[in-house]
Formats: structure tokens, C-alpha cells, sequence
């Protein structure tokens, strides 16, 4: 070896963060940690149906949140473990994607709890739920080593009544949104929906007969009697744009729960980048990975997870 290269290897900058697989039995993720040790350690839920560890979904949102989430919590000194939810992208073999229930996420999340613990030496683990994953999040507060809930875009009412909003709140889903109501309903109330006559793409899309379990189990679920249960630190962390929860969702999470701290993030919306309110502004970023996150939001985090209960 050189004098000069020899040099320039003993002058490099260390990486500032470290990336690695992290797996939890046949369940798959990425571990993002500092350099030195770690403040915090953060499991980061993902929302709602195809969605994998980096925010990204099939249905078109390519805006990466989760990813960058945890690239910006590293050099903050706050590690995270993202995942691949069971069945589904790096956790394939973990089983059917549709045969599960909140139950099963709640499970998986304590094996990761574990698994993080392990790889990090952390003594319990932040749980970061995302819209659907702050449900998980909430139903997950008790199981052993959480440190306490950060609650992103989460709903603070039943998912049914989310959807119903949802589907109204969008013009163009004017001529499917009394197919929707019935069928809410009537899986409100524990029935399985005949998609025979729906429009097809309800019946491969919200109302598939291979979901139709699920949302039944998830519907019994009430994210603001779980938050008043919570006998962990809470963050709530609402984007000011979110065309998907509310502001109302944030406010009913609060009041459940008064010890949490709220947080409304000005100008963000559901993918956690900044956004105007209008739907079809605020949508295109849904499918831009160049967008930067929201300002605000990594700072809020890394305030809570590392001063929380001090």
C-alpha cells in the first residue's frame, strides 16, 4: 500500500449511519443505525395493504417515506428497524398475506420488539405506526419492551368510518359510494359482502373476498379506547394536509389520551412530505421519492424518543 493511499484510508470520514438486513423468524426488514450508539431504537409499522418497508406500494405511492424516515433518524442518533409486513415483499415466506388479523400484527410486532432489542442492545423499543400501523402500534402498547407509541397520520375512529370518509371526501368516487356504505355495514356487523354485481373494482380492490376477514377483524377495532388504555408515552404526529386522516382523527387521539403530546406538522400530508391541500396537487407527491420529508417531523420524533419519560 501506498503512503498516500495509506493516508487517505486512516483520513476517510466514517459512514455516518450503518444499514443492514434484520430478520424476526422468516419476517424481513432493514436495520438503520448511527455509527456510535444508538439513543433510541424505533420500529416503524407500515399502513395499510401492500405497503413494504420502504413506504412504497403497488398501488402507485413510490414517495419512499419510510425509508427516508429512517435515513434521517440515523445521524440523529436514533436507530429503526423497518419491515416487510408477513406474507408480503422480503416476508414472503412468513405466510398467506390475507390470513392474518390485527392479533397476527400484534405478534409479529413483539417479535420485532425482540429482534431489535437483540441486534441493538436497546432496552425497549419505540413503536412508529403509520396510518393502519398506528392501529398495530396501539394494540401492540403492552407487550413487553415498548417504550412507548409515535403515532403518524394514525385514525382515531373505527377504520370503517375512516374509509366511508374517504370515499366520500373524493368526488370521483361518487358512483361506487353507496356500494361502499352497504358493504361497510354489512361488514361492520361480522357479514361477508357478495361482490357478485359490485363494481369490479371494488370486488379486486377494498371489497376482494380474500380481505373481507380482515376488515371484519379490524373494524372491531376503536383506536381512541386503545389510546385511553395506553399506559405508555405517546406522540401524536398529524400532517396539517392529510387528505386521508384528518385533523379530527388527531384531536379524538388526544382527548383519549391527555398525556400525549401532539404534534400538527404544517403543510404535511399522508406520505409525510409537504403538500398543498388541494387532492390532486397533494396526490402527485405521493409518486415523487425526490420530495424531501416534511420539516419538522424527524425533529419531533428525535425529541420525544430520546427525552420522553426523563
Amino acid at each position: 500500500m501506498s503512503l498516500l493511499m495509506a493516508v487517505m484510508i486512516a483520513g476517510a470520514p466514517m459512514p455516518a449511519v450503518k444499514s443492514e438486513p434484520i430478520a424476526a423468524g422468516a419476517l424481513a426488514g432493514t436495520l438503520v443505525r448511527p455509527a456510535g450508539k444508538a439513543k433510541a431504537t424505533v420500529l416503524i409499522i407500515p399502513g395499510s395493504g401492500p405497503t413494504d418497508r420502504d413506504g412504497n406500494n403497488v398501488l402507485g405511492v413510490k414517495a419512499a417515506p419510510y425509508r427516508m424516515l429512517a435515513d434521517a433518524l440515523a445521524p440523529k442518533g436514533v436507530a429503526t428497524v423497518r419491515i416487510d409486513k408477513r406474507g408480503m415483499f422480503g416476508s414472503k415466506a412468513a405466510g398467506d398475506p390475507n390470513g392474518v388479523t390485527i392479533g397476527t400484527y400484534v405478534a409479529d410486532t413483539a417479535a420485532w420488539v425482540a429482534a431489535a432489542r437483540l441486534a441493538t442492545g436497546a432496552k425497549c423499543v419505540w413503536l412508529a405506526g403509520h396510518s393502519e400501523g398506528g392501529l398495530v402500534a396501539l394494540a401492540s402498547a403492552h407487550q413487553p419492551g415498548v417504550c412507548g407509541l409515535v403515532l403518524i397520520a394514525t385514525p382515531g375512529r373505527p377504520l370503517d368510518v375512516v374509509i366511508r370518509d374517504q370515499v366520500g371526501a373524493n368526488p370521483a368516487n361518487a358512483p361506487i359510494a353507496g356500494e361502499v356504505n352497504g358493504a361497510l355495514t354489512a361488514l361492520k356487523a361480522g357479514k361477508h359482502v357478495d361482490v357478485k354485481g359490485l363494481n369490479p373494482a371494488l370486488a379486486t380492490g377494498l371489497l376482494n373476498p380474500k380481505v373481507q376477514d380482515f376488515l371484519i377483524d379490524t373494524f372491531r377495532y376503536d383506536p381512541a379506547t386503545l389510546a385511553k388504555g395506553a399506559s405508555v408515552p405517546v406522540l401524536i404526529v398529524q400532517g396539517e394536509n392529510d387528505i386521508q386522516v384528518a385533523r379530527a382523527d388527531a384531536d379524538l387521539l388526544k382527548a383519549a389520551q391527555p398525556k400525549a403530546r401532539l404534534v400538527i406538522v404544517p403543510g404535511m400530508n399522508h406520505v409525510l412530505k409537504l403538500a398543498p391541500p388541494g387532492r390532486v396537487t397533494n396526490a402527485a407527491t405521493y409518486r415523487d421519492p425526490s420530495l424531501p420529508l416534511a420539516p419538522g417531523l424527524v425533529e419531533s420524533i428525535v425529541s420525544f424518543v430520546t427525552n420522553a419519560g426523563k
